[in-house]
């Protein structure tokens, strides 16, 4: 009986100590879930070059992150890749091998290097005017269905063309220049192409392999064209002073894809905030991170407005009247 009852007794002490055990595992839980909520997030940033829209959309991001995530629960690593493809690849390869939560890609040959280097950390990019383009999707439905989302740059191409109208209404010849490295461009150059020659318009492509034959490619396009029209070109963007010297003097006014290329160049544009899709970036790379949302089903969301903008000094240079419905781009001063 006396064996009995102590084997009882063990057996009741087992079960405590199991129990304890248990405790503490469920301790272990509440420190784990207190870990997380003290976790401090690494993004590294990718951004092609240095340009006024690309800025933005770094700011807007950085800025989105660091409200929602807390500024002290958010740490950027943010490297420019000065427009080199190599340089590109090293700056990815570098926030893998460090094993970032996340990746924001700004502009196509980031979006395009983190994607062919990591099918694990998540990716949002910003400043991408077509993913499916960009990720050579050929059914899109809206989401990239791997570990990359993000924001579009993408105005109405339609509304574009019809500005290039209401601005250059005796135009015969439309040049449309771009560098032909850049995918989206070109992607922007053929629906533009053809909105305009459906209005009866003609139009020719001017492309520019680097910057060093910006020069020459639109001396070639203004001797030839009414008018020009400049997509959302990171390398146009970062070399807008050339085009400006060259088609100004010309008389030939530029029609621009975005707010930083007219006010270096252009006459008018249909802008969007690049601040504002680099923020929504921000508040997707915190619904990943923070909330869990499924990275692979997020669709690529666009910029929330457009606006009718205008370029003030060059009008008045160009003897250009603009009609009622457009913001004078603001000047630095």
């Amino acid at each position: 009986m006396k064996k009995r009852m102590a084997a009882i007794l063990m057996t009741m002490a087992l079960a405590a100590s199991m129990t304890a055990c248990g405790g503490s595992e469920s301790g272990n839980g509440d420190k784990k879930a207190k870990a997380d909520s003290d976790k401090i997030y690494q993004i590294g940033i990718c951004q092609m070059m240095e340009h006024a829209a690309l800025d933005e959309a770094t700011k807007g991001f950085q800025d989105a992150c660091k409200e929602k995530f807390g500024e002290d629960k958010v740490k950027f690593d943010l490297q420019n890749a000065q427009g080199e493809q190599a340089m590109c690849s090293t700056i990815v390869n570098n926030f893998v091998s460090s094993d970032v939560d996340l990746i924001l890609a700004n502009a196509t040959l980031p979006l395009q290097t983190a994607a062919q280097a990591t099918a694990d950390i998540p990716i949002v990019g910003t400043s991408i005017t077509d993913y499916a383009t960009a990720l050579e999707i050929d059914d899109w439905t809206g989401v990239t269905g791997v570990n990359i989302t993000g924001t579009s740059d993408l105005a109405p191409i339609e509304e574009q063309a019809e500005m290039t109208l209401e601005l250059v209404p005796d135009a015969k010849t439309i040049g449309i220049l771009y560098c032909s490295a850049e995918p989206n461009s070109k992607y922007q150059a053929e629906l533009y192409q053809e909105a305009m020659e459906e209005k009866g318009v003609k139009c020719e492509e001017y492309t520019a392999a680097d910057s060093n034959e910006i020069q020459s490619v639109v001396s070639s396009a203004v001797e030839n064209c009414d008018a020009i029209y400049v997509p959302t070109d990171n390398t146009i963007a970062a070399n807008t002073d050339i085009v400006k010297n060259v088609c100004v003097p010309a008389k030939v006014p530029v029609i621009a894809g975005e707010e930083g290329i007219c006010s270096g160049c252009g006459i008018a544009t249909l802008s969007i905030s690049y601040y504002d899709i680099g923020y929504k970036a921000g508040e997707m790379a915190y619904k990943i991170l923070a909330e869990g949302e499924d990275i692979t089903k997020m669709e690529i969301e666009g910029a929330p407005k457009v606006v009718k903008e205008y370029n003030e000094e060059i009008c008045k240079e160009l003897g250009i009247t603009v009609p009622e419905g457009y913001e004078a781009i603001p000047t630095e001063e």
